[in-house]
């Protein structure tokens, strides 16, 4: 899959063929990708296959999840000159796409490291990138949430307007998703945590609530569901995301890790 997705991105960058390739011969050449502001890497995983692709060498200097400052010598690389040329924009936009995501996201992390608080994100990725941006977050130290409709059951407000009944629902439902799939219930408000514990959730999302009644579902979850995870979710951010975590709620998600992210700055340079 990462290898499909790579040919692709050269693909559509490279098209029928670079012209520089047309009217220079290649010679040997190496190159530095430098950091030119701070952040945490992300794409090592991506950019080995893209190096065996095309037949290029890397020699790291900082690997995925490690911080990197202003000036720092993030990698090497060895090849031909064409090679170099050729590939320089397709490296350089996914280290910096997935470095940026991966930024955003440890600033996140470390506000809600102390209370023990999982985050998570979303289905708010770009179209066919979501594995590319969830691989991201995770190197920036989120958990991801479902990659799709397929490997979890989450109602929410638009599915359950279409409910009838959601207790008998629940049951059909454990009858036909397979045994390991999670159900997953929105909630507006309190009544509808409630209900949604009762009816058999495996986890309630709390959707836009106020930390002060968040907090009150997560007391009233330790005490009759306490098998039960409760998700806090809607329009969270790096202002307001301590305030959830300190309600004790078992997981944080938020879009804003990749929607939010504003690319950091790298360049390479040829020696």
């Amino acid at each position: 899959m990462i290898e499909q997705f790579i040919r692709d991105v050269l693909a559509e960058d490279v098209g029928r063929g670079d012209l520089y390739a047309r009217v220079s011969a290649p010679v040997p050449a190496s190159a530095k990708i430098i950091a030119k502001s701070e952040g945490v890497l992300a794409g090592e995983e991506y950019l080995s296959v893209l190096a065996r692709i095309e037949g290029f060498i890397i020699v790291w200097h900082r690997y995925d999840g490690e911080r990197f400052a202003k000036g720092d010598v993030l990698m090497e690389l060895s090849g031909d000159s064409h090679t170099l040329l050729r590939i320089e924009r397709t490296l350089l936009n996914m280290l910096l796409h997935a470095s940026s995501i991966a930024t955003l996201t440890r600033k996140y992390v470390d506000i809600i490291a102390p209370y023990g608080t999982k985050l998570l994100d979303t289905r708010k990725t770009r179209p066919l990138l979501r594995n590319f941006e969830k691989y991201a977050t995770r190197i920036g130290g989120a958990t991801n949430h479902r990659m799709g409709l397929d490997d979890a059951l989450m109602l929410k407000d638009t599915h359950l307007k279409t409910i009838e009944n959601l207790e008998s629902f629940m049951d059909e439902a454990r009858r036909k998703i397979p045994f390991t799939s999670k159900i997953e219930i929105e909630a507006e408000d309190e009544e509808m945590a409630k209900r949604a514990m009762a009816a058999g959730a495996d986890i309630v999302m709390c959707d836009n609530m106020p930390p002060k009644a968040l907090a009150e579902i997560v007391a009233y979850k330790r005490e009759c569901y306490p098998g039960v995870l409760l998700e806090a979710s809607g329009n969270i951010s790096l202002d307001t995301i301590e305030s959830y975590a300190a309600t004790g709620v078992d997981a944080i998600s938020t879009g804003s890790l990749i929607h939010q992210a504003a690319w950091i700055d790298m360049s390479m340079k040829m020696n």
